[in-house]
């Protein structure tokens, strides 16, 4: 199932749907079930009893809104936490020249920064060195601490494309403040769609590219990741109780401005698309 969060002009608020396919339009599960809830955060914290009405929905010839009249929002929103790996594909690391991590290198965004996508970011005027990195997303359906590796999938509802848009002058100089560096307004755009595990054949060998005005800056596979989604997950829940809509950005492939030579950063009326197969692509001005 391809899971959103979307709003038209004659709903008073968001709705949750279901894409009917990568590009499609959607169909309004709020409309199907009047007794859902209407985010996804919510939705995944019911957990079963919600997604069996997901799927009886999509077992149902319903009528579909045309895309064209839905504005998509972030699958999710308002996550409990927003994770972010770095150094996680083999790779990126070699671009770098830098040794591949013994253990994973964990940092956040705040939620604050996620926005929809197809909205726009935003280059903040406290910085010059705006950067794209293109990653997977995974989204926890389950509530966990101390996971064992074999037990996490159990805890993953599934997968998106994230933009882990990074200012990289705040990241690497300014006190190396990677916190600060990736968390400014509209630096997570999300989505389109929370595409369920079951829907995925195998999420570590997916192509992950993302294109600049056009141009491809960074084309890999996700089974470049250094760390697995399940050795993720075991190891970011020993530190923290994970829950159901919580983020995971696991990680981007070479190709971002900061290690071109000459370094190219991000600047006003660039289009940044970021593509996962199978997931979809979120395309973001920059404003």
């Amino acid at each position: 199932m391809r899971l959103v969060q979307f709003q038209t002009p004659h709903l008073e608020e968001p709705h949750l749907g279901l894409e009917s396919g990568i590009g499609g339009g959607v169909v309004d599960l709020n409309t199907f079930d009047p007794t859902l809830p209407k985010t996804m955060v919510q939705f995944l914290e019911q957990g079963e009893t919600t997604l069996s009405v997901a799927r009886r929905a999509l077992a149902t010839q319903l009528p579909v809104i045309p895309r064209s009249q839905v504005t998509f929002l972030a699958p999710i929103t308002g996550p409990d936490k927003v994770i972010c790996v770095g150094l996680n594909y083999a790779d990126h690391c070699q671009e770098q020249n830098v040794r591949v991590p013994k253990n994973p290198i964990i940092f956040s965004k705040f939620s604050s920064s996620i926005v929809g996508p197809y909205d726009e970011i935003i280059l903040p005027p406290e910085s010059k060195e705006v950067d794209w990195e293109v990653e997977m997303a995974v989204v926890i359906g389950k509530r966990g601490k101390h996971i064992k590796a074999t037990d996490v999938m159990a805890h993953v509802a599934g997968f998106t494309v994230a933009h882990d848009v990074s200012a990289r002058d705040w990241q690497m100089r300014n006190g190396k403040q990677w916190l600060l560096g990736k968390t400014f307004d509209t630096f997570c755009p999300l989505g389109p769609a929370l595409v369920t595990k079951d829907t995925i054949a195998d999420p570590h060998n997916l192509k992950i590219c993302c294109r600049v005005n056009g141009e491809v800056v960074q084309s890999s596979n996700t089974n470049q990741m250094v760390f697995k989604t399940e050795d993720l997950i075991a190891w970011v829940s020993q530190f923290v109780t994970l829950y159901p809509g919580d983020l995971l950005l696991t990680g981007t492939p070479p190709g971002v401005g900061m290690f071109r030579k000459p370094p190219v950063f991000l600047k006003k009326g660039d289009e940044v698309q970021c593509e996962i197969e199978e997931l979809g692509i979120i395309i973001n001005k920059v404003v």
